[in-house]
């Protein structure tokens, strides 16, 4: 193990622990954080729900090659091996973490993982959302574009596009809820504050 797959681990291990925290805390306040494929058709629904396994298996995949595993779900061999791409690679999940770190505390009770039709909260426009309007989205783009960098694997590169293209349908879909559902004070918001930066 080098100090890129230390990094990698210990942001892993961050994510996680931030992730699951605030679900499990979520939910014995009662609050139910995960609505995917909730009141949509059924492709879609099995699609949505379906991101938890592709997470699964690139969260494997990502850990297999920094433990130095033998086994690995998919090739790991490198498209290239240029190191000022690694630590650009490095410098976007670090800035990736800490807008993390800020959405989850700046959305507060109102962090759902999907569109909550029903529960909705107020609509959040502090903090790091007064930079960015899906700083959680920015976050996935950053963090995956950023380990394709650091291990410019196929899997990865695919696994980049494919996050960076799907978030991008799904900002497009919470867009219309949030104008739908908030009306004049998320069309103002919107024309302030970018979508991504």
């Amino acid at each position: 193990m080098d100090s890129f797959d230390y990094f990698q681990l210990i942001n892993l291990s961050i994510f996680y622990l931030i992730f699951i925290g605030r679900i499990v805390q979520l939910i014995l306040s009662g609050i139910n954080p995960i609505v995917l494929g909730t009141e949509r058709g059924r492709v879609r629904a099995y699609l949505e729900k379906s991101i938890f396994f592709g997470l699964a298996l690139w969260t494997f995949e990502a850990v297999s090659i920094c433990l130095g595993l033998e086994f690995h779900l998919f090739s790991d061999l490198r498209l290239f091996s240029i190191m000022p791409l690694r630590i650009s690679g490095v410098i976007l999940e670090a800035a990736a973490m800490i807008i993390f770190v800020f959405a989850v505390f700046s959305f507060g009770r109102s962090w759902r993982v999907g569109i909550d039709t029903k529960t909705a909260g107020k609509l959040v426009t502090g903090g790091v959302f007064s930079v960015t309007r899906n700083p959680i989205f920015l976050f996935l783009n950053l963090f995956f574009l950023g380990t394709f960098l650091i291990y410019p694997t196929i899997f990865f590169a695919v696994s980049a596009f494919v996050v960076v293209l799907g978030n991008h349908l799904q900002v497009i879909q919470e867009e219309r809820f949030l104008e739908k559902q908030y009306g004049k004070e998320y069309l103002e918001y919107k024309r302030d504050v970018r979508r991504y930066l």
